[in-house]
């Protein structure tokens, strides 16, 4: 039995409403207790005085590139950096080389991360075939690979038709849907957010409505298929402010 004693660190728990300086004790690795404990005798003490200590973070959004693009990253090297950061598990994006669209990419993913031994990994499965938005991936197959959402992470689903089955598919499964909200006929050739800015450079801009349209849509479709834990990924607040709007007035 071993006891370690973290001690003058900053402890941050928003579970426990926990946000204070203190030691913090674990026996075997389990935490035991925090403050002030006379009956513990340490036998490893690690000084944390202007650090910070608390619970592993979770990294909902990383691209880990592997499979097809590991000169860039490997599961093994992007899980080591999450440690590092103090990140304990990740949910990685399909956007790899295949794409995460079969059972048998989703459990490649879940075994190099047990292979390597590093943050937890949760892979999150492509919307369609390739990402393309033509035709659903094997929704049922990647949940029993592993995967915990869906999204064509980069790549938006034009098709309405088809994300309207893909949210059907995921309410079976109570999988969350994340869309990349873009109508990609508004954007076309666009380089910058469209506004006074772009006007005056003469650039073609990217207007907010063109994510707007496309998060409204989704706000539909969830009505439609009682789908109703669907997120959004989104770059511009005004496609946010929009969503707050309409969850609000109980569209959402």
């Amino acid at each position: 039995m071993t006891i370690l004693r973290i001690s003058n660190g900053r402890l941050i728990d928003p579970s426990q409403g926990l946000d204070q300086v203190a030691d913090l004790w674990l026996r075997d690795n389990k935490v035991v207790g925090h403050g002030p404990h006379p009956s513990l005798q340490a036998d490893q003490v690690i000084d944390a005085t202007g650090k910070i200590v608390c619970p592993g973070l979770i990294d909902m959004h990383v691209h880990l590139r592997e499979p097809g693009r590991e000169e860039d990253e490997t599961i093994a090297t992007g899980t080591a950096s999450a440690l590092a950061g103090g990140v304990t598990s990740v949910a990685c994006m399909p956007n790899t080389e295949p794409a995460l669209d079969s059972q048998a990419a989703a459990e490649f993913v879940y075994l190099q991360a047990q292979r390597a031994g590093n943050a937890n990994v949760f892979p999150i499965g492509a919307i369609t075939k390739r990402r393309e938005g033509k035709e659903l991936a094997e929704i049922g197959g990647l949940v029993e690979g592993g995967a915990v959402a869906f999204t064509d992470d980069g790549s938006p689903v034009m098709s309405a038709e088809i994300m309207r089955r893909a949210m059907e598919y995921c309410r079976m499964f109570d999988k969350a849907v994340l869309s990349h909200s873009e109508d990609l006929e508004l954007t076309k050739g666009g380089v910058m957010n469209e506004g006074s800015e772009s006007m005056r450079l003469g650039l073609r801009g990217l207007p907010a409505a063109a994510e707007e349209v496309m998060v409204f849509r989704e706000i539909a479709l969830s009505e439609l298929t009682g789908r109703a834990f669907t997120f959004f990924t989104s770059r511009r607040p005004a496609a946010w402010s929009s969503f707050a709007a309409a969850s609000s007035a109980g569209r959402a």
